[in-house]
């Protein structure tokens, strides 16, 4: 099981052990830019800022045990396995 405290191995933000109920590995460094639009339900979006995609939903802002850096919100979502 592997444990991750302050930043993670990439330099991203968050902490969490794998395994314990936090999932989290930091945040990914990289992001980008999403310009605000209109779901077909007619819900607004507002422009924000997400990680880049890769092949991993550890590090994703939204994931349990990550801080999104840009509004400091925890992370609160499950990845699927």
């Amino acid at each position: 099981m592997a444990q991750f405290g302050g930043t993670s191995p990439n330099g991203g933000y968050g902490s969490g052990t794998y395994g314990s109920g936090t999932y989290g590995t930091g945040s990914n460094p990289n992001s980008n830019s999403v310009d605000g639009y209109t779901r077909r339900d007619g819900t607004y979006v507002q422009p924000h800022q997400r990680t880049n995609p890769n092949n991993s939903q550890l590090d994703n802002y939204g994931t349990r045990g990550n801080t999104n850096p840009y509004g400091g919100q925890t992370g609160t979502l499950s990845p699927r396995r």
